[in-house]
């Protein structure tokens, strides 16, 4: 876990002006990865009436993917937490070790009548990180931040794994897909101060250099899909 990122939102405020003269240093190497244009998947679920569907995703930290979904038309709700691992080890700081077999997840409660399974994975490998990064998004590295596709059912499954292999054959990025496509065997909600950090944070100097660029990004790659009035959390 970068240093930056420890300890509580307390200690954070008192590192800040040490962290912004770092994050600005390091902006020019790493910094918000730009968007990458890519087809809609060719397999997925057509749109259609029915109940709330759920995604379950992991693209580094999940300030950032969860502030990116909070503003995107037909999600009711994206909250931060845990897959991968077990309930019992799913805390900030033992995740952060990089031990207990997590990623930083978003859990993304969408309608299927006004966005497919399909566009929520093309936002993902668009505009939210660099799928062919390994264990690694800009500055955070480790095995919390790698990248995966929890899938809940076979019909997700099949659509995220045709939506790689569908990328990877029409070499969009340069190198090849590193995305895991696992099973969901259970998500569990990040303590409340990381729900809606973006949100409450714009200003934070990690959130400003990596996190709000992507929601920029969103908007002018999917402004169909983009909405400025973000769904929150902790909102019911």
């Amino acid at each position: 876990m970068p240093f930056w990122k420890q300890g509580t939102p307390r200690l954070k405020a008192l590192m800040g002006v040490t962290v912004m003269g770092l994050l600005l240093c390091q902006s020019s190497l790493f910094g918000a990865e730009a968007p990458v244009i890519i087809a809609p998947p060719a397999v997925d679920n057509p749109k259609a009436a029915g109940p709330m569907q759920t995604a379950v995703l992991a693209g580094g930290c999940f300030w950032g993917v969860q502030g990116v979904y909070e503003h995107v038309r037909g999600v009711r709700k994206a909250i931060a937490g845990y897959a991968g691992g077990e309930r019992s080890t799913a805390d900030y700081k033992r995740v952060g070790t990089g031990s207990t077999g997590h990623a930083e997840s978003v859990k993304i409660i969408f309608d299927p009548a006004k966005i497919s399974y399909g566009q929520i994975l093309q936002i993902a490998f668009s505009v939210v990180h660099d799928p062919t990064q390994l264990n690694r998004q800009g500055p955070d590295v480790g095995t919390q931040y790698r990248s995966v596709i929890f899938y809940a059912d076979d019909d997700q499954k099949r659509i995220a794994r045709a939506y790689i292999a569908q990328l990877d054959q029409d070499h969009v990025f340069a190198r090849s897909i590193v995305t895991q496509v696992d099973p969901l065997n259970g998500f569990y909600e990040a303590e409340g101060y990381h729900q809606d950090y973006l949100i409450h944070n714009p200003t934070n100097p990690y959130i400003a250099t990596y996190d709000v660029p992507k929601v920029e990004n969103l908007k002018r790659t999917f402004p169909e899909l983009y909405s400025g009035q973000p769904v929150l959390a902790a909102r019911n």
